[in-house]
């Protein structure tokens, strides 16, 4: 298994989140699923996650205010909100939160797959410029 290629899907539709896993494994990404925050939060705890796909509407909270509870376990984790319908306020309120991507679940999943490869090439950009850094 490929370090940083971990994912985890935090997302109540079970169908959503059996499709798009199945996408990322097709990518070799380690995915794991959680169905809300409580246990999201226990698993981030144990396990090193590079990129999370959360859900705006959780079971049991709103995944733009879980967005911090994420962030203070690991703030490096690229946090991608998703959601079936958009309103000018939710989207007010899931961009004014520290996250790489925000997600309509209307559009095609291929869209969604490239957004969390692009998570990890930047972080493979990200280490390769700190590696210089190292060697000079």
């Amino acid at each position: 298994m490929e370090k940083g290629r971990r994912v985890l899907i935090i997302d109540p539709d079970a169908q959503f989140t059996s499709e798009f896993s199945a996408l990322l494994a097709e990518d070799d990404f380690v995915v794991e699923i959680c169905r809300g925050i409580t246990d999201a939060v226990v698993k981030l705890k144990d396990t090193r996650y590079d990129c999370v796909v959360m859900d705006v509407n959780l079971l049991d909270m709103k995944g733009y205010a879980a967005v911090s509870i994420i962030k203070a376990i690991d703030q490096r984790i690229a946090v991608i909100l998703t959601a079936n319908e958009n309103t000018k306020e939710l989207e007010e309120k899931v961009r004014s939160q520290d996250i790489f991507y925000y997600y309509l679940k209307c559009f095609d999943r291929e869209e969604l797959r490239l957004v969390v490869n692009n998570v990890f090439k930047k972080l493979s950009q990200n280490r390769d410029k700190i590696n210089l850094r190292v060697l000079h």
